[in-house]
């Protein structure tokens, strides 16, 4: 049959003619495209009944491997350079013992006192006040609090700030407040809050 005699039968077939139980005589158009439609129909519920759920399995499996690749390359990251961490962390000892050291114990405080005294008349200044304040407890540190007021001219007061910048002990200054001295507009009022640490192990 050629091809133009399929198409006028196509063409005449109406499709309340078929009928399953003769599917044998129908249009070879007609089975060829029925055909098909089964073949869609039989992927498509092979895919939702079969494939489907192991896609997603796959993909969950995908992900999990790609997290144990990134585990395993950072564990094997960190033991590769095992060596160079011992050293950082042997350095960093190093620097928070001496910085540790750098803290005034209780009894060197009045020994620090006594610097920042002679830091302030050394300068030139006038000592008006050095008292320390009550102490301040932080996580691992206590905060030792010194009010200090001194009269001076302006290089005498940061040649003092310099010095005290100088001291051994950490010593910061905090809430710097100056002010012209009455009658004596060459000469300043400075009132500085210093603070001094003090390390707290074992307490």
């Amino acid at each position: 049959m050629s091809l133009a005699d399929s198409m006028k039968k196509l063409n005449d077939f109406d499709i309340n003619d078929l009928d399953i139980n003769n599917a044998g005589i129908w249009p070879a158009p007609v089975k060829a495209i029925v055909a098909l439609i089964v073949f869609g129909l039989i992927l498509g519920g092979g895919y939702w009944f079969f494939i489907k759920d192991q896609y997603a399995e796959l993909q969950k499996v995908e992900k999990e491997e790609q997290e144990l690749r990134e585990r395993y390359e950072n564990k094997a990251y960190r033991v590769a350079n095992l060596e160079v961490f011992k050293a950082q962390m042997t350095e960093m000892e190093e620097t928070f013992g001496a910085l540790v050291r750098q803290l005034p114990s209780e009894t060197e405080v009045p020994g620090l006192l006594e610097d920042i005294t002679n830091t302030a008349l050394g300068s030139g200044l006038d000592l008006q006040e050095v008292k320390l304040q009550s102490e301040q407890k932080r996580d691992f540190y206590s905060e030792l609090p010194i009010n200090i007021r001194v009269v001076g001219s302006y290089h005498e007061l940061a040649s003092f700030v310099s010095s005290v910048a100088g001291l051994p002990r950490i010593v910061t200054l905090h809430d710097l407040k100056i002010s012209p001295q009455d009658g004596e507009p060459e000469r300043l009022n400075m009132q500085v809050l210093a603070r001094t640490y003090r390390y707290r192990a074992g307490e």
